[in-house]
């Protein structure tokens, strides 16, 4: 017999989505009761909601002040793909060891699917692509505890890329390609996956640099 989802949950799931989307952009106030009124709950699992947020760094909560959105701020930016590059890396360098076969097919159709969306405009469709190679590549490592750190972070570059499409055209040229990673994890060179994935990341950051400087 399936479980009803918890308020808890349902309230972290719908904040969490109306801040990826950046419906609660980037230093918004949290209102705790009009949330709880809009989804027909009481205060206390929003509030539960909001404490698991802020555990996650999508909220800040400040004593007597109530919360808001995790403002976007270079230092952090910077903090979180320092995290990135140490998980992803490590992640690539082991996926080129364990990849099956079928792995590879796979990981080759969603990163072909990311290129096919790359050539137009869409960018949340090419998030969305982004994220499943992303996500796809830490689950062919097989590790829990790797996927649980790495998906937090993917969410956090959801957000970050949002607020940067927001404001930025979008090219295909900042909307980087998975083919260089492919390759080394097709061919089984660990360096190579490595090596990749740490250009690929930075780049994005390096996109995501420049934006915030020239818009303080």
């Amino acid at each position: 017999m399936t479980s009803l989802p918890r308020a808890s949950d349902l309230a972290y799931n719908h904040l969490l989505d109306r801040i990826l989307t950046l419906q609660l952009p980037p230093g918004e106030p949290i209102n705790e009761q009009a949330i709880a009124d809009e989804m027909g709950l009481s205060r206390i699992p929003i509030h539960e909601a909001v404490l698991r947020l802020a555990i996650d760094g999508f909220i800040v909560t400040m004593p007597r002040r109530g919360s808001r959105v995790t403002p976007l701020q270079l230092d952090d930016i910077r903090d979180m793909f320092e995290a990135r590059e140490a998980i992803e890396c490590g992640v690539a360098h082991i996926a080129a060891r364990r990849a099956s076969n079928a792995d590879l097919a796979n990981l080759r159709r969603l990163i072909e699917a990311a290129e096919q969306t790359r050539e137009g405009t869409d960018y949340d469709k090419f998030l969305r692509d982004d994220l499943a190679i992303h996500q796809f590549l830490v689950g062919m490592v097989r590790n829990s505890q790797l996927q649980a750190a790495a998906d937090r972070l993917l969410l956090h570059n959801q957000r970050l890329w949002r607020s940067y499409w927001s404001s930025q055209p979008v090219r295909t040229s900042t909307m980087i390609s998975h083919s260089d990673l492919l390759l080394a994890l097709e061919a089984g060179d660990s360096d190579g996956a490595s090596r990749a994935m740490r250009q690929h990341i930075g780049a994005s950051l390096d996109l995501l640099q420049s934006s915030l400087r020239s818009s303080t």
